[in-house]
């Protein structure tokens, strides 16, 4: 029952990690590919106008872009640079940090069962082996026989579970932490992406 119990952490663990590393590798070539679309844009573009729409990039400027349309232009119409007056780009700048805040978010699905697996997967295999060695003591009393050969197969058996949690632990810990830099800059840059809009709007628009 234990070996089993870390089977499924196993597999469903390694699931999510590839899971991710398709998720990272994805938002890595759309977000560079939209950045060079945008800092290549002259003034402030409209989203339609720029590629990479699953980018988190392109969802921040959507909803920068958004407010700034209500804020200049409440009637919708014309484009962003039509007509109409700036009346706060602090609500702007919220806007993209809301968006920014929420494509973290859902970076982060996930990571609570990488987290799980590392910490509990090493106790669960700890106790196979206890009650391996338990059991296999509780046989040798009953055979009456002190002897190595009779107790050697149960103990082996035992601290094989101990082997088998750590082999499901050490992946989780090592790419949790992997995801969780890359969360963190994913966030960084968002946020710097948000104040770098925000000083394009403000030149364009004040």
């Amino acid at each position: 029952m234990v070996l089993v119990l870390l089977l499924a952490f196993s597999v469903i663990s390694w699931g999510m990690i590839f899971q991710k590393l398709g998720l990272f590798g994805r938002i890595r070539r759309e977000s560079d590919q939209f950045l060079r679309i945008f800092r290549a844009t002259r003034g402030v573009a409209n989203p339609q106008a720029l590629a990479s729409a699953g980018s988190p990039f392109a969802s921040v400027y959507a909803s920068g872009f958004r407010e700034l349309q209500n804020q200049i232009n409440p009637n919708g119409v014309g484009g962003a640079g039509a007509t109409g007056h700036l009346k706060s780009l602090s609500a702007v700048t919220v806007s993209m940090q809301l968006a920014s805040a929420e494509e973290v978010r859902r970076a982060e699905k996930g990571m609570s069962w990488l987290a799980t697996t590392a910490s509990v997967s090493p106790f669960i295999g700890l106790f196979g082996t206890v009650w391996g060695i338990i059991d296999a003591f509780a046989g040798l009393g009953g055979a009456g026989t002190a002897t190595l050969r009779a107790v050697a197969p149960g103990i082996s058996e035992a601290l094989f579970t101990t082997a088998a949690g750590l082999f499901t632990a050490i992946p989780a810990v090592i790419f949790y932490n992997h995801f969780l830099q890359n969360i963190r800059d994913l966030g960084g840059r968002l946020d710097t992406f948000a104040l770098e809009v925000a000083a394009q709007i403000e030149k364009t628009f004040t």
